[in-house]
């Protein structure tokens, strides 16, 4: 396969792609896109923080959005990384920008390839791209709360057991891990509650098309772990745990 000639720039640099962030064909499921805490970045994304988003587009074929990548930066006063991971990190960041405070971290919050480019190698130039963006930032390391890619098909296994499985030569089991690690990447521990997602059972059934009928632990496509339905409440509340991964820049 040819190596595609890819151009990787902050969205800061290459403005014309705010219109049409978003609109680029993803693997992201419909009821992941209801995240409250994701409006205090990705509403103000292309606005206020332009510097902190990667896009890229191949040298054959200019002008067409092919991945993105997205980063904020929060304020960690050297505390652990905190259990709820993607949401802590946007809250963190959010509440920085509107005090003033000065940022003394950045973590990286998603990179989405074009659906028919993944497999690729897209997601590891992109890894490596946000790396080198966080160093010329001069932080001295990036933080990600990782979203195994294949822990959906093992929804009951704890995530403290999958994040560490190993293959025989050492590396992560998950493929989405093993890309962070290859590129220099340590897993350090487990987000339990990295997102929360609540809805009533309406909304869930719009986001998924399951009955959402019965109370207890629903398996969701999709969901890296149960979502927990309660008929007689009319509620559903999906509590997704990432992996945290910390890249030395140093």
């Amino acid at each position: 396969m040819t190596r595609m000639a890819l151009q990787i720039t902050t969205l800061a640099e290459r403005p014309e792609f705010a219109p049409s962030l978003w609109d680029m064909d993803h693997t992201w499921q419909e009821f992941m896109l209801n995240d409250p805490i994701a409006d205090l970045f990705y509403a103000i994304a292309t606005t206020d923080y332009t510097e902190y988003v990667l896009v890229a587009d191949d040298d054959a074929d200019p002008g067409v959005l092919v991945a993105r990548a997205c980063m904020i930066p929060f304020v960690s006063e050297g505390a652990e990384l905190p259990d709820d991971g993607w949401d802590g990190v946007i809250r963190s960041g959010w509440l920085a920008r509107h005090r003033g405070t000065p940022p003394d971290g950045i973590s990286a919050l998603e990179i989405s390839v074009r659906r028919d480019l993944q497999g690729t190698g897209l997601s590891a130039r992109m890894v490596a791209a946000m790396r080198d963006h966080a160093a010329h930032l001069g932080y001295a390391e990036l933080v990600a709360p990782v979203r195994p890619s294949r822990k959906h098909l093992e929804p009951h296994t704890p995530m403290t057991e999958y994040a560490f499985r190993t293959r025989p030569d050492g590396l992560p089991h998950d493929p989405w891990l093993r890309v962070h690690v290859r590129a220099g990447g340590k897993i350090v521990k487990v987000a339990p509650r990295s997102m929360v997602v609540a809805g009533t059972l309406e909304e869930w059934r719009s986001w998924t098309d399951l009955p959402f009928d019965r109370s207890g632990a629903i398996e969701v496509p999709g969901a890296l772990s149960p979502v927990h339905c309660d008929v007689e409440h009319d509620h559903a509340v999906y509590v997704e745990p990432n992996v945290w991964v910390v890249h030395s820049l140093t």
